[in-house]
This record gives structure tokens, sequence and C-alpha cells, in this order.
């Protein structure tokens, strides 16, 4: 028998000039988090890693180097941050639900993808998790 070989997938085509969308992204956040179904994991936090996508329609006026006319990375992983801080969690999904909603309460943000992997759970495996990609309807 002869294993399958790896089929390599190419990343996501987010950014798009003829479409006005820029692609903002975070890479691999790692928060402490309450966040699991077991007992164990209710008791005491637990790494967490989170990856965001945004596409995020670009405005036709010049940015002027002008922080308020773009979406600020740093209130995103702040407000990461803050979701976490909230309490307990039972499911990743859960979580990647909640960040990818306050993703899109930024209408400029069309859709976000949200990447929430649980880390130092499986022995032999680096993370697991879900991702999910939601959409703002209303761009």
């Amino acid at each position: 028998m002869t294993a399958n070989p790896v089929k390599l997938v190419p990343p996501l085509k987010i950014a798009d000039g003829e479409g006005a969308i820029r692609h903002v992204f975070i890479r691999d956040l790692t928060v402490a988090c309450s966040i699991g179904i077991h007992n164990h994991e209710k008791n005491a936090a637990q790494r967490v890693r989170i990856n965001l996508d945004l596409a995020v329609r670009e405005d036709l006026q010049p940015l002027d180097d002008d922080i308020n006319k773009v979406i600020c990375y740093e209130r995103l992983a702040d407000g990461i941050k803050e979701i976490v801080a909230r309490g307990h969690v039972n499911l990743v999904e859960t979580l990647a639900e909640t960040i990818a909603q306050m993703c899109l309460e930024d209408r400029r943000v069309k859709s976000a993808r949200v990447r929430v992997e649980k880390l130092d759970i499986l022995a032999g495996a680096e993370s697991v998790g879900v991702e999910i990609e939601r959409f703002n309807l209303e761009v």
C-alpha cells in the first residue's frame, strides 16, 4: 500500500486590487484562556493560538498615513484579549464565533476567517481547533 502524496494547498488570495480589498491579518497570537469542557480545563487557563484573516474594503481616499483610515491590528488583538478575559468558554467554536463577530462590527470588514487552536492538548499533535469564515452581509 502506498501512502497518499501530500497535497499542497495554495494560500487563499484575500487581497484584491481590482476589488479594492486589503488583507489584514494577525498570525499566531497566543493567549492564556479558560476554555474546554473537562473539569481540568475549567480549573486552569491553557494556551490558545489565534489567527485572523480579514478582507477589508479599501477606501478610495488617500490613507494620508492616518491610523483611523485602516483596520488597526493592535485594536483587534486587544479585542481578542478582552473577549478571552470575560471568563470561561466551553468550545473553541464559541470563541471563534465571538472573535469573528467582533471583527465584523467594523463595516469595512467584508469577511473574517478565524482560527482558534488549543495547544498542549493531544500528545503528538501540535494543536487542535477550528477555523471558521464569516461574512458581513451589509458590505
